[in-house]
C-alpha cells in the first residue's frame, strides 16, 4: 500500500481553536501551536518529525516545549557589569526550576492546555496501539479503516499522535474528513507527531496525557501493543469498574492477539476471586472493523438516550417542586 500524504489545500470543514477553518496537510494545520518541534517540522514540509533547520548541523536542546540551540543559550547569558547586576542576573538554570512546587505548576499547565485544546471536540473515540507496527502490517490497515468509519459517523479520533497504530488511526480519520487528534508524549528518543494529526497537543507527563485520552472519549479501541497499550487498557477498565467514569465500550481488535490474555483472566484473576466474572463483560473482542465501529458508536447513542431521560426526570422534579411552593 503506497503511503499517501495529507492532501494539501483541502479543508475538512473543521475549525481550529482560533475559529479559522483548519486545512489538514497545509503549512499550518497539523498541530496546534508553534511550540511543538514536530509542528515546526510539519510547517517546514518534512512531515517525518526530523528537524531540518538550516543545514549547519548545530546541536539542539529541548526543555519542555522549548527547543533551543547553543547560539540562543549564549545570547541569553547575562554578563554582569556590576555587583547589583550580577545579583539580579539569572543563572543558566535556577535550582527552583527543578523543584516539586515548580513542577506542580508545569503539571497544572499541561492540564489547562489539554482541557483548553480539547473542550470543544464533541464525540470522540480513543484508539490505542503499538508505535512499532509498520504500514504493511494488517493491523495498520484495520486501524486506518476503523478510524475512517468512525469519522464518517461524525466521531473525532484521539490517539497518542505517534507512529504505528497511532499514525494509521490518525490517517484514516484525516482521509475521511474527520477531526484527527494526537496527544503526543515527550520521550528520550523524542517521538514526533505523525503528519496526519489535525490537532496536536504535546505532553511531558504520562498521567496528564492519559487523562485527555479518557476525559474526551466515548469509547476505546485497543489494537495490539506493548506495555504502554496494556497500561492504557487496564487503566480504562479500572476507571469503568470502579465507577469513576461511565461504562464506555472497550473493544479489543485482534482475537488471536488478545485471546491468551482473556483466557488468563478467566483462569487466574476470576478463578481466584480477584475480579468478578461480570467484569470481563466490560471487554469485547473482534476482527471485524464494521462491528467494532457499531459497538463504539452504539455506546454513545445509549448514553445520549440515558442523558435525555435523566434530564427529563430532573425537569419534571423541578416542576413538581415549583407547583408545591
Amino acid at each position: 500500500m503506497p503511503k499517501s500524504k495529507p492532501s494539501v489545500g483541502q479543508s475538512t470543514g473543521k475549525a481550529n481553536r482560533s475559529g479559522r477553518p483548519a486545512t489538514p496537510g497545509s503549512a499550518t494545520a497539523p498541530v496546534a501551536g508553534p511550540r511543538s518541534e514536530a509542528g515546526r517540522n510539519l510547517r517546514n514540509g518534512t512531515g517525518d518529525g526530523s528537524y531540518t533547520g538550516n543545514g549547519n548541523g548545530h546541536d539542539k536542546r529541548r526543555s519542555g516545549r522549548v527547543t533551543y540551540r547553543p547560539k540562543a543559550a549564549a545570547m541569553l547569558t547575562v554578563h554582569a557589569r556590576t555587583e547589583d547586576e550580577r545579583l539580579l542576573a539569572s543563572s543558566a538554570r535556577p535550582a527552583f526550576l527543578d523543584s516539586d512546587p515548580w513542577r506542580s505548576l508545569r503539571i497544572l499547565a499541561e492540564f489547562v492546555e489539554g482541557f483548553d485544546a480539547l473542550a470543544a471536540v464533541g464525540k470522540a473515540i480513543t484508539i490505542f496501539g503499538s508505535a512499532r507496527i509498520h504500514e504493511d502490517d494488517p493491523y495498520y490497515a484495520q486501524a486506518r479503516k476503523l478510524a475512517g468509519l468512525l469519522a464518517k459517523d461524525g466521531f473525532a479520533v484521539i490517539t497518542g499522535g505517534g507512529p504505528g497504530i497511532m499514525e494509521a488511526a490518525n490517517r484514516g480519520c484525516h482521509e475521511a474528513g474527520g477531526l484527527s487528534i494526537g496527544c503526543n508524549i515527550e520521550l528520550p528518543h523524542e517521538q514526533s507527531v505523525n503528519p496526519y494529526v489535525d490537532l496536536g497537543v504535546e505532553f511531558r507527563y504520562f498521567f496528564a496525557r492519559k487523562t485527555m485520552f479518557v476525559k474526551y472519549a466515548d469509547g476505546f479501541a485497543i489494537f495490539p501493543g506493548g506495555f504502554g497499550t496494556f497500561d492504557e487498557l487496564f487503566e480504562s477498565l479500572t476507571l469503568i469498574q470502579t465507577g469513576k467514569i461511565r461504562h464506555f465500550p472497550v473493544v479489543l481488535v485482534g482475537r488471536s492477539y488478545w485471546s491468551g490474555l482473556l483466557d488468563w483472566i478467566r483462569a487466574e484473576p476470576i478463578a481466584h476471586g480477584n475480579i468478578s466474572p461480570e467484569d470481563l463483560d466490560l471487554i469485547r473482542c473482534t476482527d471485524d472493523m464494521d462491528q467494532a465501529c457499531r459497538w463504539l458508536t452504539e455506546g454513545h447513542s445509549e448514553r445520549e438516550k440515558a442523558d435525555r431521560v435523566a434530564q427529563a426526570a430532573d425537569r419534571s422534579k423541578m416542576r413538581r417542586s415549583t407547583d408545591h411552593m
